[in-house]
């Protein structure tokens, strides 16, 4: 599904990543876990092309650096970053629309991936009409996990979802991805958090990042 082979990336003479092999099967949840500055962000944001790397990403067998950022997407990869990055004057329904037109889906393949959407957040039919900059924190990460779902037809990758959540949030959260994973089985999440313990038991691989290099944890 997702590979790197010898992925190094540096920001200003630093360097971030240090030569990253692994790789992210089909239907399989990853988490990546690490203290802040261990690369989990940079390492999404490599796949999705933000960050100039070295060595090679491939996704379903095709190398990623022959896909320009923009049609990354519409491979079926599906991103939340931490900062949520929702247009705020636009509504909630309006951002997880975006996605779709963006990847130039047709308006009954729009309606389908909406409705399925609806399945796994029932929260976001309440919110759809709201100014999406009126919405809190928490309730922001659910828009841009719809929003994720809009295109994340093989891959979801989550950066720190849980990340200032209230303790009743988190567990919604939670309820979501196993919602997720419950209703398409073949897709395959990366879910990046500092703490090991919230994605332990959801995780079929953990792989522990420090300084730029991953090793994965013994189950």
């Amino acid at each position: 599904m997702l590979e790197f082979s010898s992925v190094n990336v540096s920001v200003g003479g630093v360097r971030i990543l240090r030569d990253l092999h692994f790789e992210v099967g089909e239907a399989q949840t990853v988490a990546l876990i690490g203290h802040n500055g261990a690369g989990k962000t940079t390492t999404l944001r490599t796949v999705m092309g933000l960050i100039e790397k070295t060595g090679t990403i491939e996704f379903d067998g095709v190398s990623l650096d022959s896909v320009a950022p923009s049609g990354r997407p519409g491979l079926g990869i599906g991103y939340a970053p931490e900062d949520r990055r929702l247009f705020s004057s636009f509504t909630v329904e309006e951002n997880i629309l975006l996605a779709g037109e963006v990847a130039g889906l047709d308006a009954g393949e729009m309606q389908r991936r909406r409705s399925r959407i609806d399945e796994i957040l029932p929260e976001l039919r309440e919110l759809g009409n709201r100014p999406a900059g009126g919405v809190s924190g928490g309730q922001g990460k659910m828009v841009a996990l719809g929003r994720a779902l809009m295109i994340g037809t093989k891959l979801i990758m989550l950066d720190e979802p849980f990340q200032g959540l209230a303790p009743a949030l988190a567990v919604r959260y939670a309820d979501a991805l196993r919602r997720l994973r419950d209703a398409d089985r073949s897709v395959s999440m990366i879910i990046t958090e500092s703490n090991p313990a919230l994605l332990d038991d959801f995780a079929d691989r953990v792989l522990m990042m420090e300084r730029g290099e991953i090793t994965e944890k013994a189950r």
